[in-house]
């Protein structure tokens, strides 16, 4: 019988158990063991990818939860803590003599033994197999194909973001110049898209689409996330799913408004100017440091589809720490009394919702968990924003 599950696939480590650094970015309290108490007991994930398992601190890490007995490893892939499945993964740069600049993708693996398997050969092409998103000396396809060898799954990761993306820079105008094509499992869109967006690019008409947080701290973990329809969770059905196969399937995404996403809009690099579409130097400052933005490479990409490919629909989700005056204090009373926030966001209604919070609260997340918050458009490395007055009114 198939069941629903909530899955984030993208999810950083900042520091491991011994404070040393993984994602150099990431919050030094986004620990393994932190994500997976954050994503079980308080976010409601049914499967969470940690995409910085390639570290050997972090594979001692749930080497030893394995054998204190906190971490349980599935016939089918994945490992168990408490509700939830993880499944070990890698996010990786690649800058080969085919790429016009730096492309990271995402690598996920049934085992322990296949993460560390994986994590000695890349030592060998990497210089410090420590940090998160690294330069690896190899070119995209010799990578492709050590994943598949190795029984992993291949997604390339946030493809239309202004940086370290496929598509981003304008470079590339077709996975094939990097990629095999048979050797790709999906295609994770990246908070500045969404699936509407890029219906018109033909050569992703064949891949599904993964909608994930790329979270660099505990908050942000599900800001994006998948519904799942599998028989079970782990790591056999998410590949089902990410193909397709036997009923298994992505259900819905559910993702930022792509007006929310930090690099939506081109924008002047250098004072921040929202610009048109075709803009080549800034209307206020006249620099020509432009960071085009992902709506605007889209449409290069784009072309007519007439018979285009039937996705699961994209819902538009503003995560609840967006939210004007939901502050850490209400929303724990709301997690208090709902457990988890998947169930905020799906199975509460507005009516028990007021019985813990005020009215205008309670209506503002409804309208936040259905998409119909008003929004400024983000761009340039700055996030969008729910518009207060709007949505007052």
């Amino acid at each position: 019988m198939f069941k629903e599950y909530y899955a984030d696939l993208h999810i950083h480590i900042g520091r491991t158990l011994s404070g040393r650094a993984v994602k150099i970015t990431g919050s030094r309290n986004l620990t393994f063991a932190r994500i997976l108490e954050t994503a079980s007991a308080r976010k409601g994930l049914d499967i969470i990818g940690i995409i910085d398992c390639q570290s050997p601190d972090v594979i001692e890490e749930m080497s030893n939860m394995i054998e204190q007995g906190e971490l349980e490893e599935l016939a089918e892939g994945g490992l168990r803590f408490q509700k939830t499945i993880v499944i070990p993964g890698s996010e990786i740069e690649i800058y080969d003599s085919n790429c016009q600049g730096p492309i990271h993708v995402l690598a996920y693996f049934p085992t322990l033994m296949k993460m560390k398997e994986f994590s000695d050969w890349m030592h060998k092409h990497m210089k410090n197999i420590h940090l998160s998103s690294q330069r690896i000396y190899c070119d995209g396809r010799t990578l492709q194909q050590k994943v598949y060898e190795i029984g992993g799954l291949f997604i390339p990761a946030h493809v239309f973001t202004p940086f370290k993306s496929l598509f981003g820079k304008g470079v590339h105008r077709s996975m094939t110049e990097v990629f095999d094509p048979q050797l790709i499992d999906a295609i994770e869109l990246g908070l500045s898209s969404d699936t509407e967006m890029v219906s018109g690019i033909r050569e992703l008409q064949q891949y599904t689409f993964v909608t994930n947080s790329d979270a660099h701290s505990l908050g942000k973990i599900a800001r994006e996330y998948q519904k799942l329809r599998l028989k079970q969770p782990n790591f056999s059905e998410l590949k089902k799913a990410l193909h397709e196969w036997e009923g298994r399937t992505i259900v819905a995404n559910y993702g930022l408004n792509p007006l929310l996403g930090k690099y939506h809009q081109t924008v002047c690099a250098k004072c921040g100017e929202q610009l048109k579409t075709d803009a080549t130097s800034c209307t206020v400052c006249d620099s020509k440091q432009i960071i085009k933005g992902v709506a605007t490479r889209i449409k290069e990409l784009s072309e007519p589809i007439v018979h285009g490919r039937e996705r699961p629909p994209y819902i538009h989700q503003v995560p609840l720490e967006f939210i004007p005056g939901l502050g850490p204090k209400t929303m724990e009373r709301l997690i208090e009394a709902f457990g988890t926030e998947m169930a905020i966001l799906h199975r509460v209604t507005v009516e028990q919702l007021e019985q813990i919070v005020p009215h205008k609260i309670a209506k503002m997340i409804d309208l936040a968990r259905t998409g119909q918050l008003g929004i400024a458009v983000g761009g340039g490395g700055v996030y969008g924003k729910v518009e207060i007055e709007q949505n007052n009114n």
